[in-house]
């Protein structure tokens, strides 16, 4: 099972997400999981890629303007996939991904 963290930034942006995008976010990590889960690749639907410019990073589309970035991190469990969510918004987070 993949194993996941936040960072404090990444609390502070889904808070501020009004509740509907909160579970659109949570609806599409499902979506993400099970692909995980199940070896890839993703979805076309998550449209996870790299993020220009910041090797290491990628994103995640979980609404039309609903993106979040993410980086894999070292493997706590049995050498699962470890995810660390690390911004979710508008595309406004990539200013600072």
């Amino acid at each position: 099972m993949p194993t996941y963290e936040w960072v404090s930034r990444f609390q502070r942006d889904f808070e501020a997400l009004s509740a509907e995008q909160q579970r659109a976010f949570i609806d599409a990590v499902a979506e993400f999981v099970e692909d995980m889960k199940a070896g890839g690749p993703f979805r076309p639907g998550l449209r996870v890629k790299g993020v220009r410019g910041v090797p290491g990073v990628l994103e995640m589309t979980w609404a039309p303007d609903g993106r979040a970035t993410f980086e894999y991190g070292q493997s706590i469990q049995n050498d699962e996939p470890h995810v660390i969510w690390r911004r979710v918004g508008t595309h406004d987070i990539f200013r600072a991904p």
